[in-house]
C-alpha cells in the first residue's frame, strides 16, 4: 500500500513539472506522425546556441511540414547554409523559422523560381505582406528536406516570442508528444583557477577529471567548476543539451544555468561559458548572458581557504524534470599560489578600449568585446623574404563579441596586383584560413572576431572546378560540378545552358554546384553546352565547359 501511494504521488509531481511546462497558446504538431528530435534547444555549437529543434523525419526528405496554429507566410528564402527556409508569423505571438527544406509549396515554388531567374542567383528572399500567404493549423506549408548545412533529413524550427524577437525554447509546447524519462548524465569535471589568485593540483590552467574520480583534487585559493553534460530522451541514441545546471557547495547554490532564452545579441557569448564542452559554472564579468544566475558578487568563484573538505555538487535537470546529482570532493590544502608575469602593455581589459601597435601591424578592440582581463602572450616572428610578419597576438584563441580591426602591413609584394592578398588566421603546422581584407597604402586592413595568429598571404591559384559524371547527367536529371577553393573561399558562380542562366545551387556539404534542367528552357534529346564560372575572394577565376545530350 505504501508503495502503491508514493508511485501515486510520484506520477502526480510529474504530471504537476509538465502542467507548469505548458504555455497558455497551444500548438499543433510540425508533422502528422510521432515526434522524436536529434537536437534540442540551446546546444553547445561552434559560436553559437543551437536556436531550436531538430524534428527527425525517418531519414527521408519530403515529409509534410505543417502550420503550428493561424498565421502568416512572413519570409521565405534560399540561402547556403540553411536551404530552403520558411519564415512563419502565428497570430498567438510567436514566429518561426522553418530549415533545410526540400522545397515550398505552390504558388510559393514558382514565385521563388522567377526570382531567381530575374536576379540570376540562386540565392534569394522575399517578404510577403501578412495577407499575402496566410495559413490555418495543420496546413501544409512545405516539404522537409536535407538542404544547407545540414547533416541528414530533419526539419529545424526555431521559435521566436514576437514581443522581444527572443529565440525561445518550443519544447514545452510539444512535450506531451515527446516522450523522456530520461535524466542528464555527466562525462566530467573541470576545475579552474583565479589567475594569480588560486591554485588546483599545482597548476592554474583548466584541468579536466572524470565522473568517477578516485584521486583527491587538491585546491587553495580562488577557484570554480564546469561540467560536461548531456540529456537523453527515450526511443533515441542521440545527445542533447542540459536545460538546468546547479552548483552547490557544502550544501550552498553558488551558480546556476538555465538554457531558456537567449537574443541574437547573446548568441556569441556561448564563447563565454563552454569551453571545451564544459559547461563553466561561473561568469566573466563582461558576460551578460541571461541563462547564467551566479548566487553571490564572486559570480561562480569559490574561496577554497581552509584545510578540509569541500563538498562540490552538481544537480542536472531537462525540460521533464528528469534529475541526476553528481557530487565531488576538492580537498583545502594550503599550496604556493605563482603570482601572474605580463607587461603592462599586453594587458587587454574587457571594459574598455584596448590597443596594440607594434612593428607594421595595429590592432584596435572597442569596449565591449572582451569578456574578462586577457594576459596576451604576444610574439612576433618572421623571415626576410615574407609578404608579411606573422603576428601571435596570442597563444590561445579569445573569442571577441563582435569584429574589431586589424592592420598588417606588406613587407614584400611578389604579385603587383594587391587583390591577390589577404589576411590569414595561421594554426599549427602552418595551415591557413583567409579572415579577408583589403589593401590600403602598403597595409591590409582586415575585420577579425577572435585573438590568435595572423599574417598576410598571397593567393593567385583559381578554383578547381570539375565536372561530376557527365554521362550520367541525362539518366540523374542533373547536372553536377565539384568545387574547390584551398585558400580564400568562393565569392561567387554563375551558370549558363547555351548562354542562358541556369539556377545552379550550391550543395555546401559537399561542394558541388548542382542544376535540375528545366524542360520548359532546355530541350530534350538535343545536345547542349554548359558553362560554370567560379570566382574566389581574390579574383582568380575558374570557367569550365561540358557538352552533354539531354
Amino acid at each position: 500500500m505504501i508503495r502503491i501511494c508514493l508511485l501515486l504521488i510520484l506520477a502526480f509531481l510529474g504530471r504537476n513539472v509538465l502542467a507548469q511546462e505548458q504555455p497558455e497558446v497551444v500548438f499543433g504538431p510540425p508533422f502528422d506522425f510521432p515526434l522524436t528530435l536529434s537536437g534540442n534547444f540551446g546546444e553547445i555549437r561552434a559560436n553559437h546556441f543551437h536556436g531550436g529543434l531538430d524534428f527527425k523525419t525517418d531519414g527521408v526528405s519530403g515529409k509534410k511540414v505543417l502550420a503550428l496554429a493561424d498565421g502568416y507566410i512572413s519570409r521565405i528564402r534560399v540561402t547556403q547554409g540553411s536551404g530552403y527556409v520558411l519564415d512563419v508569423t502565428y497570430d498567438s505571438g510567436y514566429w518561426t523559422i522553418n530549415r533545410h527544406l526540400s522545397g515550398f509549396l505552390s504558388p510559393i515554388a514558382e514565385r521563388v523560381e522567377a526570382l531567381q531567374y530575374e536576379q540570376e542567383s540562386w540565392e534569394v528572399e522575399i517578404v510577403p505582406e501578412p495577407d499575402e500567404y496566410r495559413v490555418r493549423k495543420g496546413e501544409q506549408i512545405a516539404w522537409s528536406g536535407n538542404t544547407g548545412y545540414s547533416f541528414g533529413p530533419h526539419l529545424h524550427l526555431d521559435m521566436f516570442e514576437s514581443a522581444t524577437d527572443d529565440y525561445i525554447d518550443p519544447l514545452p509546447f510539444f512535450m506531451e508528444r515527446i516522450r523522456d524519462t530520461q535524466p542528464p548524465r555527466a562525462d566530467g569535471y573541470m576545475l579552474w583557477a583565479y589567475p594569480g589568485e588560486g591554485v588546483v593540483d599545482g597548476r592554474q590552467g583548466p584541468k579536466s577529471y572524470p565522473v568517477d574520480q578516485k584521486k583527491n583534487i587538491e585546491a587553495w585559493g580562488k577557484i570554480a567548476a564546469g561540467i560536461k553534460a548531456y540529456d537523453y530522451m527515450d526511443q533515441t541514441s542521440n545527445k542533447y543539451g542540459v536545460h538546468t545546471v546547479i552548483l552547490s557547495v557544502d550544501g550552498q547554490e553558488v551558480f546556476r544555468s538555465v538554457v531558456d532564452r537567449f537574443s541574437q545579441y547573446e548568441n556569441r557569448m556561448i564563447n563565454s561559458w563552454a569551453y571545451s564542452g564544459y559547461m563553466k559554472s561561473f561568469k566573466d564579468p563582461g558576460n551578460t548572458l541571461r541563462m547564467l544566475h551566479p548566487a553571490h558578487e564572486d559570480r561562480g568563484w569559490v574561496t577554497i581557504d581552509e584545510e578540509r573538505e569541500y563538498v562540490f555538487e552538481y544537480i542536472l535537470k531537462d525540460r521533464y524534470g528528469n534529475t541526476a546529482r553528481y557530487p565531488f570532493v576538492v580537498r583545502g590544502k594550503k599550496q604556493d599560489i605563482p603570482s601572474l608575469k605580463y607587461k603592462n602593455k599586453y594587458i587587454f581589459a574587457w571594459d574598455r578600449v584596448n590597443y596594440l601597435h607594434d612593428l607594421g601591424m595595429s590592432l584596435i578592440i572597442p569596449k565591449g568585446l572582451l569578456y574578462d582581463y586577457v594576459y596576451l602572450n604576444y610574439q612576433l616572428r618572421g623571415d626576410a623574404n615574407d609578404v608579411a610578419f606573422t603576428y601571435q597576438l596570442h597563444d590561445q584563441t579569445i573569442y571577441l563579441h563582435d569584429y574589431c580591426n586589424l592592420s598588417i602591413g606588406l613587407r614584400n609584394m611578389p604579385v603587383a596586383d594587391s587583390t591577390k592578398y589577404y589576411v590569414a588566421r595561421v594554426y599549427g603546422k602552418g595551415r591557413m584560413s583567409s579572415v579577408g581584407g583589403r589593401y590600403e597604402n602598403g597595409f591590409m586592413h582586415a575585420r577579425i572576431r577572435e585573438l590568435g595568429t595572423y599574417t598576410v598571404a598571397l593567393d593567385t591559384i583559381p578554383p578547381e572546378v570539375t565536372a561530376v559524371e557527365p554521362g550520367g547527367w541525362a539518366k540523374r536529371g542533373e547536372i553536377a560540378f565539384k568545387v574547390r577553393e584551398r585558400e580564400t573561399g568562393i565569392a561567387s558562380y554563375r551558370g549558363t545552358i547555351d548562354g542562358e542562366y541556369a539556377i545552379f545551387g550550391l550543395e555546401i556539404m559537399t561542394n558541388r554546384l548542382i542544376c535540375k534542367p528545366d524542360p520548359k528552357r532546355v530541350k530534350k534529346g538535343e545536345k547542349h553546352t554548359v558553362e560554370i564560372t567560379v570566382t574566389d575572394r581574390c579574383g582568380n577565376v575558374t570557367v569550365s565547359r561540358e557538352t552533354f545530350a539531354w
